[in-house]
C-alpha cells in the first residue's frame, strides 16, 4: 500500500550500479544544502511499494482519446488531426544518421551557432518520434506506428546515444540526452500496445532504451545542483516511462523518488528552493520542475497509483501549482526568495506549459484554463508531444486565440537559456 511517510529503507547488499548511485554515500559526496533531500536520503525512501503493473500503459489513456478524436467537432482538435494526418515520410527519417560518434555539446555563451548546429540532430531527432506517435494517435495509421518502430530499432542497432561526453563543467551532452531519451520513450509507448509482431525490433528498441536510461542515470550529477534539481526530475521522467516499458520496477521507482523529493525539499509556500534560488528567474524555474514532476506523476498515477494525492509533511503537488500560479501573477509571492524583478520571456512560449494541460485534465483551475487559452494549441517536442491532442477537453475551447507577437518556441534552447526581452538565450536551466 502506497505510503506517505517517508520511512527508512536499506538497500541490499548486493547492488546494481544504479543502486550504487543512490547510496553514495558523505565520503564519497558532501552534503547538499539544508533545502534539498540528499543522495543518502533518496536511498532510504521506502519505494518497495511501487513496482510496474501495466508495460502497455502509456502516459495517455490511448483507447479513450482515439475515440475522442475520431468523433471530435472541436476545432482546435480537428485541426490538430488533420495537420497530423498528413505525417512525415517514413522513408526520409529512416535517412537520418543515428548519432553514434562521441556526443559534446558546447556551451550556448561561448559559441552560440556552434551549440545550434550541435543541437539541431538532436531536436530533429525529438522531433521525428514525438511527430509519428502523434501521426498515429492522429490517424490510427499503423503506418506511423511501424515507421516509428523501424525509426527506434535503427537507432537500437547502432548503439546510439550511448557515448555522450559528460564532466561536471562541461555537462551539456548529458543534459542534452535527457530529453532525447524520454521523448523516445514517450513515443514509444504510444504505439507499443500496436505493434506485437515486432518482436525482434521490440526486444532491441526496449533493451536499448533500458540500457541508455542505466547508463545515463549512473551519473548522480553535481551536489546542491544537478543531482537533485530540475535535471533530476527530468532523468526521473525517462526513468519512469522506460521503467514501465521494460518492466524495470529499479528504473520505476527511481522516477518515483523525484516525487517525494521533491516535495520533501518544498517550502510550505509550494516553491521548490533549487529553482526559486535562480535570481530573475526563479518563476521560470519553478514552472520548469513542473513541467517535468506533474508529466512524470502522470506516467505514474497510469500505473494505478494516487501520485497525485502523494503528501510529504504535509504538502502536496497542488501547492507547487498554486505557488506558481501566483507567482506567473505577481512576483510579490517570491516574498525574500527572489527579486521582485522577474524574467517572464518564457511565459510567451508554449511548450513550457504542456504540464497545464495535463494537470488541467485532472484538476480543473480556472486560473490555468485561462492562460492555456492563450497559448493552446502545445506542442512539446519530447516531454509529450502533442500535448492539446492529448489531454484538452472538448468543450474547453473551440477556437485558438491569435496573438499579434509571434511566439518563437524554443523551449528546449532551455538546456542552456530561453529568449529573454532582448532577444539573447541567457537562461541556464541546470
Amino acid at each position: 500500500m502506497l505510503t506517505r511517510a517517508i520511512t527508512a529503507w536499506q538497500s541490499p547488499p548486493s547492488r546494481h550500479p544504479l543502486q550504487r548511485v543512490l547510496a553514495l554515500t558523505f565520503a564519497t559526496l558532501l552534503a547538499a544544502p539544508v533545502s534539498a533531500m540528499t543522495l543518502d536520503e533518496r536511498a532510504e525512501l521506502d519505494l518497495s511499494d511501487y513496482r510496474v503493473t501495466d508495460s502497455d500503459a502509456s502516459y495517455v489513456d490511448l483507447g479513450s482519446r482515439i475515440e475522442v478524436l475520431r468523433h471530435t467537432e472541436n476545432s482546435i482538435l480537428l485541426q490538430e488531426r488533420d495537420q497530423l494526418a498528413n505525417g512525415p515520410s517514413c522513408q526520409q527519417l529512416l535517412a537520418l544518421e543515428p548519432i553514434t560518434t562521441r556526443l559534446r555539446i558546447p556551451g550556448y555563451y561561448p559559441s552560440p551557432e556552434a551549440w545550434e548546429l550541435a543541437s539541431e540532430p538532436l531536436f530533429q531527432f525529438e522531433d521525428s518520434v514525438s511527430m509519428l506517435a502523434g501521426s498515429y494517435v492522429a490517424t490510427g495509421d499503423q503506418y506511423y506506428a511501424e515507421c516509428l518502430v523501424s525509426f527506434l530499432d535503427r537507432w537500437a542497432q547502432h548503439d546510439a546515444l550511448m557515448d555522450f561526453h559528460y564532466d561536471p563543467i562541461e555537462p551539456q551532452a548529458w543534459f542534452a540526452t535527457e530529453s532525447m531519451i524520454f521523448a523516445a520513450g514517450m513515443a514509444y509507448s504510444l504505439v507499443r500496445p500496436q505493434i506485437e509482431a515486432y518482436t525482434e525490433e521490440r526486444k532491441r528498441i526496449e533493451q536499448w532504451l533500458n540500457e541508455l536510461a542505466h547508463r545515463h542515470v549512473e551519473i548522480p550529477g553535481q551536489e546542491g545542483n544537478s543531482c537533485c534539481n530540475n535535471h533530476f526530475y527530468r532523468r526521473a521522467l525517462y526513468a519512469s516511462v522506460i521503467g514501465v516499458l521494460t518492466e524495470d520496477n529499479e528504473l520505476f521507482r527511481f522516477g518515483v523518488s523525484a516525487i517525494h523529493s521533491a516535495l520533501s525539499d518544498m517550502t510550505e509556500e509550494g516553491a521548490f528552493p533549487l529553482e526559486v534560488a535562480r535570481g530573475r528567474r526563479a518563476t521560470h524555474y519553478q514552472n520548469y520542475a513542473l513541467l517535468y514532476l506533474i508529466t512524470n506523476m502522470q506516467v505514474i498515477a497510469r500505473q494505478g497509483y494516487p501520485i497525485f494525492d502523494l503528501e510529504v509533511d504535509g504538502k502536496d503537488i497542488h501547492d507547487a501549482v498554486d505557488f506558481a500560479l501566483r507567482i506567473f501573477k505577481d512576483p510579490v509571492a517570491l516574498g525574500d526568495m527572489a527579486p521582485l524583478e522577474q524574467y517572464t520571456g518564457f511565459l510567451k512560449d508554449n511548450q513550457y506549459f504542456s504540464w497545464m494541460e495535463i494537470y488541467q485534465r485532472r484538476f480543473p483551475d480556472a486560473r490555468i484554463e485561462e492562460f492555456l487559452q492563450q497559448v493552446r494549441p502545445i506542442y512539446n517536442r519530447s516531454a509529450g508531444g502533442y500535448i492539446t491532442l492529448y489531454f484538452m477537453d472538448e468543450a474547453a475551447q473551440q477556437h485558438i486565440v491569435i496573438n499579434d507577437e509571434k511566439r518563437e518556441t524554443q523551449a528546449f534552447k532551455g538546456l542552456e537559456g530561453s529568449v529573454d526581452s532582448s532577444g539573447q538565450d541567457a537562461s541556464a536551466s541546470d
